[in-house]
C-alpha cells in the first residue's frame, strides 16, 4: 500500500480562466503546488492529471509528472480516476486529491487526510474543514461550508451558509471545506460508476454524490488555513502571503 498525490488542472475557468499556469512570483501556480506535494514524507509519487497540453508541457518543463486525461469529466475526483486507472494503481492504494488552486497549503496537512483512512479500513474517503475566522467567507459561495455528526462524518456541504443562525443564543462555529481528499483506490473506481445525484448538480460539488449514494466521509479538522484561488483577486492575496514569508 502506497500514498500517491494527484493534482487535477484544468485551464478554462469560469472565474479564472488558465489559473494553472499563472504566474506566482516566477513559478506558475501549478508548480507551487507540485512542489509542496513534493514535500510530504508519506507520499511516495505526486502527478498532475490534466486534460490541457498546456499544463501538460508546463509540468513537464519544470521536470514533474503529468498525465493526460479527458476533457469530458464533470469533476476532479473523475479525472483524478481515470489517472489512477493509468497508472496502474492497486486498489488498497491510498490516493490523495491536491487542489491545483492551494499554491500555499501546508505539507503537513497531508498527514492529518490519510490518517482517518490509515487507521480504519472501514472509511473510504476523507477531507479537511477549517474553523472559518473571515467573515467574508461565511456568506461567499467560493468557500464551500460543512456540517458534521458527532462522530467526525459529513452531514453536507453547501455553497450556502450552514447551519442556518436563527439569533437565539450564541452563534455557532462554522467550518468550510478545504478540497483535499484522501480515497482508496477501491472507491474511487465506484465512485466514477455512480450516477450524478441531484444535489451535486444543484450546488456542483462532487463530495455530494459520495453522500447521495450512502457513502460516509470522514472530516479532518486542521489548524491549517489554505489560500484557494478562485479569482485574480486571490492571486494577488497569495502574492503578498508569498512575499511576507519571504
Amino acid at each position: 500500500m502506497k500514498i500517491v498525490a494527484i493534482i487535477p488542472a484544468r485551464y478554462p475557468s469560469t472565474r479564472f480562466s488558465g489559473k494553472p499556469l499563472a504566474d506566482i512570483l516566477g513559478k506558475t501556480m501549478i508548480q507551487h503546488v507540485y512542489e509542496r506535494a513534493k514535500q510530504v514524507p508519506e507520499v511516495a509519487r505526486v502527478v498532475v492529471a490534466t486534460d490541457d497540453e498546456r499544463i501538460y508541457d508546463a509540468v513537464l518543463g519544470f521536470g514533474g509528472e503529468a498525465v493526460m486525461t479527458a476533457a469530458s469529466h464533470p469533476s476532479g475526483t473523475d479525472r483524478i480516476a481515470e489517472a489512477a486507472d493509468k497508472l496502474s494503481l492497486a486498489d488498497e492504494d491510498i490516493v490523495v486529491n491536491i487542489q491545483g488552486d492551494q499554491p500555499l497549503f501546508p505539507p503537513e496537512i497531508i498527514k492529518d487526510l490519510t490518517a482517518p483512512l490509515l487507521g480504519d479500513k472501514a472509511i473510504p474517503m476523507s477531507t479537511l474543514i477549517y474553523k472559518i475566522v473571515r467573515p467574508e467567507e461565511l456568506t461567499d459561495p467560493n468557500h464551500v461550508k460543512t456540517v458534521f455528526d458527532n462522530h467526525g462524518y459529513a452531514l453536507y456541504f453547501s455553497r450556502a451558509t450552514i447551519p442556518f443562525f436563527r439569533g437565539e443564543g450564541a452563534p455557532p462555529d462554522y467550518y468550510k471545506h478545504l478540497g483535499f481528499y484522501a480515497y482508496r483506490k477501491s472507491f474511487l473506481t465506484r465512485f466514477v460508476a455512480l450516477p450524478v445525484g441531484i444535489w451535486e448538480a444543484s450546488e456542483r460539488l462532487e463530495q455530494l454524490r459520495a453522500l447521495e449514494h450512502g457513502y460516509r466521509i470522514k472530516v479532518v479538522l486542521t489548524p491549517h488555513d489554505s489560500i484557494e484561488v478562485d479569482t485574480p483577486a486571490d492571486l494577488e492575496r497569495v502574492k503578498a502571503v508569498m512575499l511576507m514569508e519571504g
